[in-house]
C-alpha cells in the first residue's frame, strides 16, 4: 500500500479561510416580512440563521439553525466611523477588507473566542446595496457560512456554536478537482482528487494538541487499516493511486477541532499536483454506508454565485495552510494528493489542508 501521509499544501484546498475567503453578499434584499415591512435579512439578529436559493437573495428566509441554512448570523458592525456620509460605496476589493476588518472579532466572540481559522466556517458578511449606502446605511450583518474551494456557498445544518468545527467529510465522499487542486464535492463517478475512506477523532488518542509528527504516526496506521476495509484490501499501488490524511493546527486543536479525515487520491510523480481519479476505490460488496445522525458535516447544495449590482461576490482568498512539519515525499511508484505524506523525506506545505 503507497503511503502519502498527511496533506497540507498548494494542492489541497479542502476549506475556505476564515479570515481571507470573503464571497461578501449583500445588496438589495427584497425579502420582506410582510407583517413589518423589514428586510428579513438586515432584520436578523445574533443567532438567527438564513435561508436562500436565489443568487440576489429575493428570497431569504429566516429558519431555524437545525434546518439547512446558508448564513449564521454572528451580529452587527457599523462602520459608520471610517466611513462617513460622503464615502463612496466600496469596490469589491475594499468590502473584502471592510467585511474581514469588521466581521471577525464580532464572529469569534460569538463562538466563545473558539473559531478555528482552518476550520469549516468561514466568515461572510451581508453588506448594505448602494441605495442604503447613499442614504447613510452603514451597517454589515456579520455571520458564518460554509464556502467550498470554488468560493461556492453550500447549505449546512445545525448552529456553529454546537458543531466540531474540524473541515472534515463525511466517508464516501469524493472531492471534485480543478486543474491540480482540489474542489468541490462531486459524485464519485466525476473526476475527482480524494475519496473519503476514513475519520479519525485525534482527541480520543491525545489529551493535549499532538505534534505533527505524533499525528503522522498515529494516523499512518490507522488510515491504511481504515483504507484496506474501505477498498476491500484494494492493491492501490497498483493503481497509482496512496493514502493520505490530514493534520491540525495547535491553532485548530486549541477551537476544538480534533477530527481529521483518511483519503485515497493520485499525485502527479513529480509532486506538482492531484491527478484525476474517476470512479468509486469502496469494495462494491460492502455494505452500504450510514450516515450521522448529527448534522452533516458535508455541505449540501452549492449555492451560484451572485450577479449584478449590488450584489456582487467577493474574490474568495485561500488562507495559509497551518504549517505542517514533517511528512515524506510520495513514492515514485504510487500517486496521491498533495504535498506532505509521511516516511522520509521532509515536505514543507505551501498552503492549506
Amino acid at each position: 500500500m503507497v503511503m502519502l501521509g498527511a496533506v497540507a499544501g498548494a494542492f489541497a484546498l479542502l476549506a475556505s479561510s476564515t479570515l481571507t475567503s470573503w464571497p461578501m453578499q449583500g445588496g438589495s434584499l427584497h425579502a420582506e416580512d410582510a407583517s413589518r415591512g423589514v428586510n428579513i435579512a438586515y432584520a436578523a439578529t445574533a443567532g438567527q440563521c438564513l435561508a436562500w436559493s436565489k443568487p440576489d437573495l429575493s428570497d431569504a428566509t429566516k429558519v431555524g439553525c437545525d434546518a439547512e441554512h446558508m448564513f449564521e448570523v454572528t451580529g452587527t458592525a457599523d462602520v459608520s466611523a471610517k466611513y462617513g456620509k460622503d464615502a463612496k460605496f466600496p469596490d469589491a476589493t475594499l468590502w473584502q477588507k471592510i467585511g474581514q476588518d469588521s466581521c471577525t472579532d464580532t464572529s469569534t466572540k460569538y463562538l466563545a473566542g473558539k473559531l478555528d481559522p482552518f476550520g469549516r466556517y468561514g466568515i461572510g458578511a451581508l453588506k448594505p446595496g448602494s441605495d442604503r449606502w447613499q442614504s447613510g446605511n452603514r451597517t454589515l450583518q456579520c455571520g458564518l457560512q460554509v464556502i467550498g474551494p470554488s468560493g461556492s456557498l453550500f447549505a449546512t445544518v445545525g448552529s456553529a456554536k454546537q458543531q466540531d468545527q474540524s473541515d472534515v467529510h463525511e466517508v464516501g465522499t469524493c472531492l471534485g478537482i480543478q486543474g491540480k487542486t482540489v474542489s468541490d464535492p462531486v459524485e464519485c463517478s466525476q473526476p475527482h482528487s480524494w475519496e473519503i475512506v476514513g475519520l479519525v477523532d485525534l482527541g480520543q488518542q491525545f489529551p493535549d494538541y499532538p505534534s505533527v509528527d505524533k499525528q503522522d504516526a498515529a494516523l499512518a496506521d490507522q488510515c491504511g487499516k481504515l483504507a484496506a476495509d474501505y477498498t476491500g484490501g484494494m492493491d492501490l499501488k497498483a493503481k497509482k493511486l496512496g493514502v493520505a490524511w490530514d493534520n491540525r493546527a495547535q491553532e485548530s486543536w486549541a477551537a476544538g477541532s480534533h477530527r481529521v479525515n483518511c483519503k485515497i487520491g493520485s499525485m502527479e510523480p513529480d509532486g506538482s499536483g492531484l491527478v484525476a481519479v474517476t470512479g468509486s476505490v469502496r469494495n462494491p460488496g460492502a455494505p452500504p454506508l450510514t450516515t450521522s445522525a448529527k448534522p452533516r458535516q458535508t455541505p449540501v447544495k452549492p449555492q451560484q454565485e451572485p450577479t449584478g449590482d449590488p450584489m456582487h461576490p467577493m474574490e474568495s482568498g485561500q488562507s495559509s495552510a497551518p504549517p505542517a512539519t514533517s511528512g515524506s515525499a510520495p513514492p515514485s511508484s504510487g500517486s496521491a494528493s498533495s504535498p506532505a505524506p509521511t516516511s522520509s523525506s521532509s515536505v514543507t506545505p505551501t498552503s492549506r489542508s
